[in-house]
C-alpha cells in the first residue's frame, strides 16, 4: 500500500511529477489544519467573538453534523468568530456554512485583523449569491457577486473554500468538498490584504451556522514533470539497420531461427508465432544480442500489420525465460464486442516475487503505456543500480518518433546480465516489421 503525491500537469494526473511510485520515506500528505476546529469538543475557548453581537455566538448539536456554532441576532453589521492564532498569508481556508433563516448571511473569513481589515466570502441569502468582500483600513475595495443556482438549498450545509495564492483569491461553494462546485469566483486581492491573519466565520441577521472551520498553508503545485530519460550517442556496435539480406553475427536465437523471420528491404520481417513467453510456457523464439556495459537506451520502429486478436511484438531485455522485461505492441480482444480488438503498448516483467507467502519463484506483471498505432516507436531505457543491486528499466512509446509517453519502472535483481532482444509472438496471423534496432549510450 502506497500513498504518493498526485500532481496535475497539463490537465492530467501524474504520480510524483512523473517519477512514479516511491520506494522510500516521503512527506506525508496534509490531513489537518494549521488553525481551526470541528467544535466537537463543545468549546469556543480558542475563538474570539468580534464585531457586532459578540454575545450571540453559541454551540449547538445535531445528529448529522455533531457540534457546530450558531449566531443569533438581527444586526445588519456582521458578527465575527475568529481564531486566537494567525493562519498563514498563503493559505487554503474552509468552513461548512448554512443559513436556516429566510434572510441573512453566513461567511468564511480569512486574513482577519479586525472588523475593518479582512477578507470574507459570504453565502448571502438576501441576494441569492456568493459575495466576496475585501476590506482594508475600514474601506471595502469592492464586493464581487456570483449568483448561486436557482433552488439553492440554504438550510443545507455547504462547504465554502478559499485559496489565497499571491494576489489571486479563488472561492468555491460545493456540497461535498470534491471540487464539483456549484459556484466559483476568482478575484484580485490588493497587496495590503495579502497577509497572515486570523481565520473564522461571520454572520449577518439570524440563522447563520458554521462547522469545520480551519486553514492550512497553501501547497505549492508541481507544474513540470521530472526530466525524462535522454539518449546519448548512437552505439553502432549494438545497433542494426537490417539493411543486409542476412542477420549479423551479433544476433543469436533462443529457440530459433523463427520461421519466416528475415531481414530485407531495410527491415526485419517476422510473422507472429503461435507461441508463448509466459510463466511456465516458454515456447516462443527470442532474437537476442549482447547489451553494452552501463546505462543505455534501445529503440525500434515497429510496424505491426493488423490481424486477429492476441498478437504482440516488440523489444525485450532478456536475462532468461523467467527473468526479463518486455515492451510490445499488443493486440487485445474485446470480449464484449465480438471480433473487435484494442491496440495497446504493454510493458511487462517476469521474475521472482519474494515478498509473497510463500515466495513466488516466477510471476508476471504488466503495466500499460501510451497508445499504439500502425507504426509505433518503442524504447527501453536501462539503468544499472549498483548500490541497490538491481536492473532498472523504464519504457516509452511514440506514434511519431518525436513525442514520447513514458511509463513506470520495472526492476530485476542483478543476478544475470540482460541482453537486447526482439519478440514476435503469442498468436499467429500478423507480421511484425522492425525497421531498425538502435542502441544509445548514456547522455
Amino acid at each position: 500500500m502506497l500513498v504518493d503525491r498526485l500532481d496535475w500537469i497539463d490537465g492530467w494526473p501524474v504520480v510524483r511529477a512523473g517519477a512514479g511510485p516511491s520506494t522510500g520515506i516521503t512527506r506525508a500528505p496534509v490531513t489537518g489544519w494549521d488553525v481551526g476546529s470541528t467544535f466537537n469538543d463543545g468549546s469556543l475557548a480558542r475563538w474570539r467573538a468580534q464585531g457586532s453581537g459578540t454575545g450571540g455566538w453559541a454551540t449547538a448539536t445535531e445528529e448529522d453534523p455533531g457540534t457546530f456554532v450558531t449566531h443569533t441576532g438581527s444586526d445588519t453589521d456582521p458578527a465575527f468568530l475568529v481564531s486566537s492564532a494567525n493562519a498563514p498569508a498563503r493559505l487554503r481556508a474552509e468552513a461548512d456554512l448554512r443559513v436556516a433563516a429566510a434572510t441573512g448571511a453566513a461567511g468564511l473569513v480569512l486574513a482577519y485583523q479586525d472588523a475593518g481589515d479582512h477578507v470574507a466570502a459570504w453565502l448571502d441569502r438576501d441576494r441569492g449569491a456568493l459575495v466576496t468582500d475585501v476590506r482594508v483600513d475600514g474601506i471595502s475595495t469592492g464586493e464581487q457577486v456570483t449568483a448561486l443556482p436557482a433552488g439553492f438549498p440554504w438550510s443545507a450545509w455547504h462547504n465554502v473554500s478559499a485559496e489565497l495564492r499571491g494576489g489571486r483569491l479563488t472561492v468555491e461553494v460545493s456540497a461535498d468538498r470534491l471540487h464539483d462546485a456549484v459556484a466559483t469566483q476568482q478575484r484580485t486581492v490588493p497587496p495590503a490584504a495579502r497577509r497572515a491573519g486570523r481565520v473564522g466565520v461571520a454572520a449577518r441577521g439570524s440563522g447563520a451556522a458554521a462547522d469545520n472551520v480551519g486553514a492550512a498553508k497553501l501547497y505549492t503545485p508541481v507544474t513540470r514533470r521530472v526530466a525524462e530519460p535522454r539518449t546519448g550517442p548512437l552505439l553502432p556496435a549494438y545497433s542494426d539497420e537490417f539493411d543486409g539480406g542476412t542477420l549479423s553475427d551479433a544476433w543469436s536465437w533462443v529457440r530459433g531461427p523463427a520461421a519466416g523471420a528475415a531481414p530485407g528491404g531495410g527491415a526485419l520481417s517476422w510473422p507472429t508465432q503461435s507461441a508463448e513467453l509466459h510463466l511456465g510456457t516458454n515456447t516462443a523464439s527470442v532474437l537476442t544480442r549482447p547489451a553494452p556495459r552501463g546505462d543505455f537506451t534501445v529503440e525500434t520502429r515497429l510496424r505491426l500489420a493488423s490481424g486477429p486478436a492476441n498478437q504482440q511484438a516488440g523489444l525485450v531485455l532478456y536475462g532468461g525465460d523467467d527473468r526479463y522485461v518486455k515492451l510490445v505492441h499488443a493486440v487485445l480482444p474485446l470480449s464484449h464486442t465480438g471480433t473487435k480488438v484494442s491496440h495497446v503498448t504493454e510493458f511487462a516483467k517476469e521474475g521472482a516475487r519474494p515478498t509473497t507467502t510463500p515466495p513466488t519463484p516466477v510471476a508476471y506483471g504488466p503495466m500499460f503505456g501510451g497508445p499504439a498505432a500502425g507504426t509505433t516507436w518503442l524504447r527501453l531505457s536501462y539503468h544499472a543500480d549498483r548500490a541497490g543491486g538491481e536492473h532498472e528499466v523504464r519504457a516509452a512509446s511514440s506514434t511519431d518518433g518525436m513525442h514520447w509517453t513514458w511509463t513506470g519502472v520495472w526492476t530485476l535483481p542483478h543476478e544475470q546480465p540482460l541482453g537486447i532482444g526482439l519478440v514476435s509472438l503469442n498468436t499467429a496471423g500478423a507480421t511484425a516489421r522492425f525497421d531498425y534496432l538502435r542502441t544509445y549510450g548514456a547522455p
